[in-house]
């Protein structure tokens, strides 16, 4: 990648035209807007959605799909996952991963959202996905309005051994995961491997109801939280609901008044 390109400012992208208000189910995503970018010059498209970012334990997850402009069409049925029932979208997976370029699903656990932020473990399950991918793309193109991938200028947390550190310039896309059939793929795909995930998690922590709930706040979620507590698996830096328990931060100066006293 070269100098200029590495350069390139942050833009916001455009829904494509007749869909810059939230589109529905009917509409059919297409590599319209993706190829348009590649025809800007580039050779190699990163596209990347997330799951997990709202829920109440487990990771946060960022699927990413690498294509070019020889690309073909996406495989049929490919839609943003929320769309999708969990059996279809697990036909889909040998699908996508035979049809992309590369592929990859990046994770940042509770504890690492517990110690950085939301926005800090966004931004290593991106990398991480990325570097799955074995190619650094020439864009990164992400779903919604906000660029979590490119570390701000005074960010002290570095990548972990074996990531990229240069990263590519990045468009983001207003519900790209409903109009970008790329992201839509790459949201499957994090969406899938979350779900396992959450479902193998909720043996080791039984009574929270992950296998079905997948960590959200579905209300057996909440009632096991008031009775059972957080586990080990839960954001804890978050306010949880149906815990009343102090927060780690609120504990700590609790302990320092205690000892000054």
């Amino acid at each position: 990648m070269g100098a200029d390109l590495a350069r390139e400012p942050l833009r916001q992208a455009q829904p494509p035209r007749g869909l810059r208000g939230r589109p529905g189910p009917a509409v059919k995503p297409t590599l319209r807007y993706e190829r348009r970018l590649l025809r800007e010059g580039r050779t190699h498209l990163a596209c990347l959605d997330e799951v997990g970012r709202g829920a109440l334990s487990g990771p946060v997850s960022i699927g990413a799909v690498l294509i070019s402009l020889e690309t073909r069409t996406a495989p049929q049925g490919v839609r943003d996952s929320k769309l999708l029932t969990p059996a279809a979208r697990l036909r889909l997976v040998p699908r996508i991963q035979r049809w992309a370029l590369a592929y990859g699903v990046g994770h940042a656990s509770s504890a690492e959202i517990d110690e950085f932020g939301i926005m800090a473990a966004l931004r290593l399950a991106g990398q991480r996905a990325l570097g799955r991918l074995g190619t650094l793309p020439d864009l990164v193109l992400l779903d919604g309005n906000h660029d979590y991938l490119t570390p701000p200028e005074q960010l002290s947390l570095l990548p972990e051994p074996g990531l990229e550190t240069v990263m590519p310039p990045v468009v983001t896309q207003i519900k790209a995961d409903m109009t970008c059939a790329a992201v839509a793929a790459a949201s499957v795909l994090a969406k899938t491997e979350r779900d396992a995930l959450m479902i193998a998690l909720d043996r080791e922590h039984p009574g929270y109801g992950w296998s079905e709930n997948k960590g959200y706040s579905a209300p057996e979620h909440i009632a096991a939280l008031a009775q059972l507590g957080p586990s080990p698996q839960h954001r804890v830096s978050w306010r949880l609901p149906g815990v009343e328990a102090e927060r780690p931060l609120d504990s700590a100066l609790t302990a320092a008044v205690k000892e000054a006293l």
